[in-house]
């Protein structure tokens, strides 16, 4: 990190350009309102950190490490998270565009209102994540594990959730016909909305 790009505890407005960034320790930083354009954030660690209403453009996060950190409200635009850890983090209302994805590791943590348009995630653990008002339309997420998630309100548009695992996952406010579902595992709250969906009256008498 060069002289120009010392950081304080807390940072607002500023713009990184063509940073090498590679392996820093960010923990207990704040970012506001920053833009990060081609910075190589390869291998940083972030603990306790905040980037709130930031834009990440073109930046490598590869085998980067994130606990209980927060992104808030951040845009990021054509990054790669190849092998990025992200554990007890707050990802809430960030937008993810055109960015790869896989193999990303999401151990638990709050991605309320994210939006993951598109996104290739097939094959992902994402168990237990809190997904409440996600946007996944058009996201890849074949295979991936989202049991025990919370989706309630997340727009679900030509999801591909084949084989995909659902298993106690919260899924009130959700338009399961609106996903492609191929041996999709479901939990029987799952079952008894997708069948309420295409017009059966289930009967729990039975």
């Amino acid at each position: 990190m060069s002289e120009e790009s010392a950081r304080g505890s807390e940072t607002k407005g500023l713009t990184y350009r063509d940073e090498d960034w590679y392996g820093d320790d960010l923990s207990g930083l704040r970012f506001v309102d920053c833009t990060f354009s081609r910075v190589d954030l390869s291998e940083v660690t972030t603990r306790g950190t905040t980037f709130e209403n930031c834009v990440f453009d073109g930046c490598r996060f590869n085998a980067s490490s994130h606990v209980a950190s927060a992104f808030v409200a951040c845009e990021l635009r054509r990054c790669n998270l190849f092998d990025a850890t992200f554990d007890g983090c707050k990802v809430a209302g960030s937008t993810f565009d055109e960015c790869t994805m896989r193999p990303v590791k999401i151990l638990g943590g709050s991605w309320r209102g994210v939006v993951l348009r598109g996104a290739n995630l097939a094959g992902v653990r994402l168990a237990g994540l809190d997904l409440r008002d996600a946007d996944l339309s058009m996201a890849t997420l074949a295979k991936a594990d989202l049991s025990g998630c919370d989706l309630s309100h997340a727009t679900l548009r030509e999801t591909d959730l084949r084989e995909a695992d659902l298993r106690g996952a919260t899924l009130e406010g959700v338009d399961l016909r609106a996903a492609r579902l191929d041996r999709t595992a479901v939990g029987l709250a799952g079952a008894v909305r997708l069948a309420e969906q295409h017009g059966a009256v289930v009967d729990a008498s039975y």
